[in-house]
């Protein structure tokens, strides 16, 4: 893993048969969500990671891939617990989404705003896509 970043955390699927490491672009401080078709079903409040910024420490073999439309965004489960743990970007191919679920202590619920982007007018399909709302949790 590279050293320009320096927020090192490590994560794993719901089953623990995938373990990796990660250091984070921005650590948690730019959290997002997407509108895409694949993002709203999964639901997952991701961060960022440079592609040389994540390991896979533990269950290489246990983790699945899954593309479609265009095949540029590369999403990886664990084939055991069906969790999503990370994916390489197509707006950003040089990036992975990090699951925040999958980091050890955060929690999707620990932030109080998350932007949401607009995915289903991609800019790489040449739209200008930007933040079309903000997803919040609060508690009583």
């Amino acid at each position: 893993m590279s050293g320009e970043t320096s927020f090192r955390r490590i994560g794993s699927c719901h089953c623990g048969s995938v373990k990796f490491a990660v250091r984070l672009v921005d650590d948690l401080d730019r959290p997002r969500r997407c509108t895409c078709s694949f993002c709203r079903m999964r639901g997952a409040v991701t961060v960022s990671a440079r592609l040389d910024d994540l390991e896979i420490l533990k269950g290489q073999d246990a983790l699945t891939l899954y593309a479609f439309n265009t095949g540029t965004a590369k999403h990886y489960f664990c084939s055991r617990c069906g969790i999503y743990t990370h994916h390489q970007r197509r707006s950003n191919p040089e990036e992975y989404g990090v699951n925040t679920a999958c980091l050890e202590g955060v929690s999707p619920f620990d932030f109080e705003a998350v932007p949401v982007t607009d995915g289903i007018n991609h800019p790489s399909d040449g739209n200008s896509s930007g933040i079309v709302g903000v997803l919040k949790y609060e508690c009583d």
